[in-house]
């Protein structure tokens, strides 16, 4: 089904950006794991709106509740609820796009579809539908801690626009990356980008970017050597991202222009474990993890509504112009870091599960 992800850890998310409220079913949790709100609040500031200058101002505390699947702080092994209720909706802000198709937006691709669409700030094409997703990984970290201690997940802005940070994913540290409103660890580079936005914002546009992300200390084994290679279902929840465009792990494009003797990741043992001398493979080759570092990176698109005025066409298929309203992020870089993260846990829990099911 389309709002499924997931084949043993199987999360469905729900709700619409100016509806009563959005969450997430998760099914295939193991029991007896420590749980609580506070584990999945966390995160979920990490992903809200308000946060700071340079994110969409819509004030949602986003407190999220967990409605079943928990008793007495531990998993019970059933499907976790986890609801966020909305508490800041306008959707009269939008009024002017139920009369008009927002360019690059999924006005029109949702009305082709069902013949019907929720108007109101984009409806279940929001970014806001990621709560579902951000509240599950926090569920997906838990697991991943007991049956893959070590494994880290760290993602962080490598660009914006045309400002490009210098950031190593070997070293690179979450805190340095919470260290600045734009989640750049690059500290000179952050400053340079927070203005460039503030910038772009004034003029009524918006910019896209680059999120890289390292997962460190990935056993060895997991994907599948097919169908689903874990390079290919981590591309699948990235692109399911709002505003993504592209994905490319390890050498990604660049490794074209190398030739195979420039490319190969040579073998080596060391401390009694099989390591690579370069990482281009980007910790995945045939589908499967082979225990170095894992990095992949997300192209986004300029964020699609823009305060300026448009050419566009109304469901009645005239030709008309939209200037538009509500609370947009020129940005959704800051923002989208989290979500990065949020769908490398669910990918890597799914594969751990699913590893460990079919090895022991």
């Amino acid at each position: 089904m389309s709002s499924q992800f997931g084949h043993l850890f199987r999360i469905s998310t729900w709700g619409e950006s100016h509806g009563g409220g959005v969450g997430v079913v998760v099914d295939g949790c193991p029991p007896r794991l420590p749980l609580c709100e506070a584990d999945i609040q966390v995160d979920l500031d990490r992903r809200r709106p308000g946060q700071s200058e340079i994110v969409t101002p819509r004030n949602e505390a986003d407190q999220c509740r967990i409605l079943s699947g928990v008793f007495e702080g531990q998993t019970l092994g059933t499907p976790i609820a986890v609801n966020v209720f909305n508490a800041d909706a306008r959707p009269e802000a939008y009024r002017e796009m139920e009369h008009a198709f927002r360019p690059s937006h999924a006005d029109y691709t949702y009305q082709a579809k069902y013949g019907v669409r929720n108007w109101q700030g984009g409806g279940r094409s929001s970014a806001r539908e990621t709560i579902g997703r951000v509240a599950a990984a926090a569920i997906g970290k838990k697991v991943l801690a007991a049956i893959c201690p070590g494994l880290e997940v760290v993602a962080y802005v490598k660009s914006i626009q045309h400002l490009q940070a210098e950031v190593d994913p070997n070293t690179v540290q979450f805190s340095s990356v919470e260290a600045n409103m734009v989640r750049c660890p690059d500290a000179a580079m952050a400053l340079r980008m927070i203005d460039h936005i503030k910038a772009v914002r004034s003029e009524g546009d918006s910019v896209g970017g680059v999120v890289e992300c390292v997962v460190r200390g990935v056993p060895p084994g997991l994907g599948e050597p097919v169908f689903d290679r874990l390079e290919a279902d981590l591309a699948k929840g990235m692109l399911s991202l709002p505003a993504t465009k592209g994905f490319e792990i390890g050498s990604g494009f660049a490794g074209t222009v190398l030739r195979g003797s420039e490319h190969n990741d040579a073998f080596v043992m060391e401390s009694g474990r099989v390591r690579t001398v370069t990482n281009r493979s980007g910790g995945v080759q045939g589908g499967i993890s082979n225990g170095e570092a894992i990095v992949f990176r997300v192209a986004f698109k300029p964020t699609a509504t823009i305060f300026q005025t448009q050419q566009t066409v109304s469901p009645e298929g005239e030709n008309v112009e939209l200037k538009a309203r509500g609370r947009h992020d020129a940005c959704v870089l800051p923002r989208a870091v989290p979500m990065v993260e949020a769908m490398a846990v669910l990918v890597l829990t799914d594969h751990a599960l699913r590893q460990r099911a079919q090895n022991g």
